[in-house]
């Protein structure tokens, strides 16, 4: 009777244990994205309101509970009347439920009867207080013990901030001896919060640094990791991917490449992390490792810290690659194949940096953009470890711009080529002094330097240096630099020549001076800056931008060779200008307010037709360079500038009462002639002859 109530007894403790364990079992083998559901069958309801069902009222705030199988809440936010989610701690896991299956209790099935009872031990489990605790005593040797539980989680917000916990934990408190097999069920527990399913849900994490936080633990438990073979492919999950190779001081120029979808219905895109020759030799004889890993989900996850004049979200148009690397190695090369191909698709190199939270323009350098990829030469640091290409698709704001350069551009070369068409009819009715022959010769040149520089600007701008030859786009450079600091030249001699005009009164210079004076001035200046400056840059590459046919800023500076003469030629002028303002001005004693007005209007004429001449409309472009300018400041740049030409036109040209009556005199000449030419074959001797000759 005894044995029969000791058998009764455990089948019925077998029961329930067996049941409980199913029981628990039907909770967490759920797929992503999948409800609740009741033991029925029915789905299982109010694990996430909707809305709260409170007055709405702007900025207020209120909160929903979880279901009943999670711990938590969910909190809206009132926006335009209505209810919207603003954060959200539902989970379902826990430390205790990580390594609940893995008690020796839990374990136990129906097959379990048929152990002696004394075998059994009844006694409760021993508490697990943390995962370091959990994962030394259930699986030390591949951390396996937590993988089913966490994929068979919800990918609710709470759930993927727990797992976030979950591997900060495992990185600073386990990752003293990190193996392959370690890293594998590491990165399969990251793969399940870096689904694309999951990434809207990392929004409403409660804590923003929590996409941060993820990154920089699985850099850090990377960090650690053992690599055995010289070249291993160690992840390969579909969100995200590891390898890694011995290096040393001997090994060429090596490269790891990476093919990601950051969806499951798009191609691949690639990605690739190449440590250079000359960087490789600063390694020490002994071998070291290098491991990337690559990331197509996190670009869309991360979340930057906020940061003034930095509108927020950047999206990222590329994998994320993050790279650990010895400490004497501190240069890389990434290439990025971009997901938006759109040409307005512009991108910018960045590096991560980990304790500012945000990405940092400063960590990269972009050597090459074209439609389809994007390569950086980068900064590898402890704090920028991680590496991306933004997406700075053009605004409203560049197209703008853009029609307004188009526009201008085109009236200006048609109004530069008709100024010179007018100065070639009217020559010699207009320089009948020297001081009006040197100005119109100013005016003939600075309308031909601009013209040159504009057609060359055109050039440069449709020039595909990836499709076309290096040479001659270092040609293109050359030549816009040096036609437009001729345009500033020859504008700094036509304000030396006014200031002559004012100062020097009785004494005048020779006309064949003058002519020398303006042209060392006007082209030989221009052509010292514009060679010595390719002489000294090009020899390491550095002259021009490898994205653009125009001067180089990021590595050699060498943008200042056109900055710098332009900005202190505008300066004179400005100057210049006035001077001739105070000297028009001059007014008698006893003047009436209308000859006051009538100077007021002759000092505006003067300006008005100096200011294009002498080129003070580049003196916005500083304006445009301070961060922050306003749009208007760009749009008068453009504006003033594209359309230089047909001010030079209008102010230099149409607007000189001499070249008008000279102009009038050449029309009345011309319609002169051709009234003589038709009174000559209507005459009667021609009539007469035409007889004699049809006779």
């Amino acid at each position: 009777m005894k044995m029969k109530s000791q058998a009764t007894m455990i089948c019925c403790l077998m029961l329930f244990l067996s049941t409980e364990c199913s029981h628990y079992r039907s909770k967490i083998h759920l797929k992503a994205g999948d409800k609740l559901r009741s033991p029925e069958g029915k789905p299982k309801t109010g694990r996430i309101q909707e809305k709260c069902y409170g007055p709405c009222i702007s900025s207020s705030n209120c909160s929903q509970p979880c279901a009943k199988d999670f711990r938590g809440e969910i909190g809206f936010t009132c926006n335009q009347k209505k209810w919207q989610k603003s954060t959200e701690t539902c989970t379902s896991l826990s430390v205790e439920k990580l390594f609940k299956d893995s008690t020796g209790a839990s374990r136990l099935s129906v097959a379990a009867a048929s152990i002696p009872l004394h075998i059994l031990d009844f006694r409760a489990p021993e508490t697990i207080e943390s995962v370091a605790q959990g994962i030394r005593k259930n699986c030390p040797l591949d951390y396996a013990c937590i993988i089913d539980v966490v994929k068979s989680s919800e990918m609710t917000s709470g759930n993927i901030a727990f797992i976030v916990e979950l591997l900060q934990n495992i990185s600073t408190d386990l990752s003293d001896d990190v193996t392959r097999e370690k890293m594998k069920s590491y990165s399969e527990v990251a793969n399940h919060i870096l689904d694309t399913a999951a990434i809207s849900n990392w929004a409403f994490i409660p804590n923003k640094n929590a996409s941060s936080d993820f990154l920089q633990s699985v850099n850090l438990f990377a960090r650690h990791l053992h690599i055995h073979n010289k070249s291993e492919n160690i992840v390969n999950e579909l969100f995200i991917q590891t390898k890694g190779f011995h290096i040393n001081h001997n090994t060429s120029e090596k490269s790891l490449s990476f093919s990601m979808s950051t969806n499951n219905t798009t191609e691949d895109i690639l990605g690739m992390v190449q440590i250079p020759r000359q960087e490789l030799k600063k390694l020490w004889p002994n071998a070291s490792r290098a491991i990337s890993i690559a990331f197509p989900t996190l670009g869309a996850i991360l979340r930057e810290a906020h940061l003034q004049n930095v509108s927020l979200p950047r999206p990222v148009n590329g994998l994320v690659l993050s790279v650990i690397l010895p400490e004497r190695l501190q240069e890389i090369l990434l290439t990025f194949e971009k997901i938006n191909k759109s040409r307005n698709a512009r991108a910018q190199c960045v590096g991560w940096h980990s304790k500012k939270r945000r990405w940092d323009e400063k960590a990269c350098q972009m050597i090459l953009d074209i439609k389809n990829e994007v390569k950086c030469r980068c900064n590898y640091t402890s704090t920028v470890m991680s590496f991306s290409i933004l997406m700075s698709p053009k605004s409203m704001t560049d197209k703008v711009l853009d029609y307004i350069t188009c526009i201008g551009l085109s009236i200006s070369i048609l109004s530069l080529v008709l100024c010179l068409i007018i100065e070639a009819t009217v020559w010699s009715r207009v320089v009948v002094t020297e001081i009006s022959y040197m100005r119109h010769v100013c005016i003939v040149n600075i309308a031909v330097s601009l013209l040159t520089a504009n057609v060359w600007f055109i050039i440069g701008s449709n020039f595909n240096i990836k499709a076309q030859d290096y040479n001659v786009c270092v040609a293109v450079t050359f030549f816009s630099h040096f036609f437009y600091l001729s345009l500033f030249f020859w504008m700094l001699f036509k304000a030396l020549l006014i200031i002559y005009g004012i100062l020097v009164i009785f004494r005048r210079m020779m006309k064949s001076r003058m002519m020398v004076i303006g042209f060392a001035i006007g082209y030989g200046c221009p052509l010292i800056i514009a060679v010595t400056t390719v002489a000294i840059t090009e020899p390491g590459n550095g002259y021009m931008r490898l994205e653009a046919c125009w001067l180089n800023w990021d590595n050699t500076k060498a943008l200042l060779a056109f900055a710098i003469p332009a900005l202190v030629i505008v300066a004179v002028n400005l100057i210049v200008v006035l001077v001739v303002a105070v000297n028009t001005q001059r007014p008698s004693i006893g003047s009436s307010k209308s000859q006051d007005v009538a100077i007021i209007m002759r000092i505006s004429k003067n300006v008005a037709i100096l200011t294009p001449l002498l080129g003070l409309t580049w003196g916005f472009g500083i304006a445009t360079l301070i961060e922050g300018t306003s749009l208007t400041f760009h749009i008068i740049f453009a504006l003033l500038n594209a359309f230089q030409g047909f001010f030079i036109l209008l102010f230099g040209t149409i607007m000189d009462h001499k070249i008008r009556d000279a102009l009038r005199m050449r029309m009345s000449s011309l319609k002169g002639k051709s009234r003589a030419a038709e009174n000559a074959s209507l005459s009667p001797t021609n009539g007469s002859k035409l007889m004699n000759r049809q006779g």
